[in-house]
């Protein structure tokens, strides 16, 4: 089944990108399928993009057509579905309404990419804000990622003393706040896709990591440079999505290595007590670590994943 009378311009083991609006995409998927929706929409200031599409719309506008679609991706998600979307405070406080009226609120995660770009007469805008609801009472899969310690970058030495508590601190890490601090904005050429501004890949990971499972279907609407998809296809998800140019993302699958090693790094920093970066500088500064921490005792957090994914994209997970 396909997600639009128009044939996909990309197709995958595990995916779909079609080159329409992403209303007309939408439309086609049918009702309760996805397990997981992500939403990076145009923050409606006046950018250029190479789809052309008008980025400057009233704030009546541009909420109307944000609520037409976010009730499409609502009526995608089964129940147990989490719905994430990603925008500026200024906007997410009124769609977060919208959203409330049809979902349960789960959490509004601030999360800390600075660009430097300070704005007159105003406080420096540092943070975006990603809003987390899901259809019923809870999500259906939710596990999210711990985090390592916070350790200097010069000594390795922990920036927060655990005092008593070392031995309680579980081995695979800290719990996930709903501040994000150690999201990078990406940067580097290697991984900067288009001339616009493109997801982290470490974010992608970290929310299909948070709110699906190998087979489920994740939905992205707003392609973007691909690194929804990206992260989907790494990691074992099904996915679909739509762009209106889909030029970069089809570039980008056509070589997906440097996400891979890049992947595997962000992958190997997470659900450890301890970056590996960190011991070393500690080893080198003559620091000692605590004997209190538990490195290695295996946690009963709710943490397995099906190795299973299903052949077809809209079947049962």
């Amino acid at each position: 089944m396909q997600a639009s009378t128009v044939p996909p311009i990309l197709t995958t083991k595990l995916g779909q990108l079609h080159e329409i609006d992403c209303l007309a995409m939408l439309k086609g998927i049918p009702a309760d399928t996805v397990d997981l929706a992500f939403a990076d929409p145009p923050f409606n200031l006046g950018k250029e993009y190479s789809s052309k599409i008008n980025d400057k719309k009233t704030e009546a506008e541009y909420l109307d057509w944000c609520k037409t679609w976010l009730d499409e991706m609502i009526r995608t998600l089964k129940p147990g579905g989490s719905l994430f979307l990603w925008n500026l405070p200024k906007w997410n406080i009124p769609l977060g309404a919208h959203l409330g009226q049809k979902l349960n609120f789960r959490h509004w995660i601030a999360v800390d990419i600075k660009y430097s770009l300070p704005i007159f007469n105003r406080l420096y805008p540092s943070h975006y804000s990603l809003l987390y609801y899901v259809k019923g009472e809870r999500p259906a899969i939710f596990h999210p990622d711990r985090t390592p310690i916070i350790c200097c970058r010069h000594c390795g030495g922990e920036l927060r003393d655990y005092g008593g508590y070392k031995n309680k601190m579980n081995p695979h890490g800290v719990n996930l706040a709903d501040v994000w601090t150690d999201i990078p904005p990406v940067r580097h050429a290697k991984y900067k896709k288009r001339a616009a501004n493109a997801l982290p890949l470490k974010l992608m990971d970290r929310i299909i990591s948070m709110a699906s499972d190998r087979g489920s279907l994740v939905l992205d609407p707003f392609g973007g440079s691909g690194t929804t998809y990206v992260a989907a296809e790494l990691t074992g998800r099904r996915w679909i999505g739509s762009e209106l140019d889909c030029s970069a993302i089809s570039e980008r699958f056509a070589s997906l290595q440097a996400d891979r090693e890049h992947l595997a790094e962000i992958q190997a920093s997470k659900n450890i007590l301890f970056r590996t970066e960190d011991l070393a500088r500690q080893k080198k500064s003559g620091r000692t670590l605590s004997k209190d921490y538990r490195l290695t005792e295996e946690d009963d957090c709710e943490c397995d994943q099906p190795d299973t994914v299903q052949p077809s994209l809209f079947a049962s997970s």
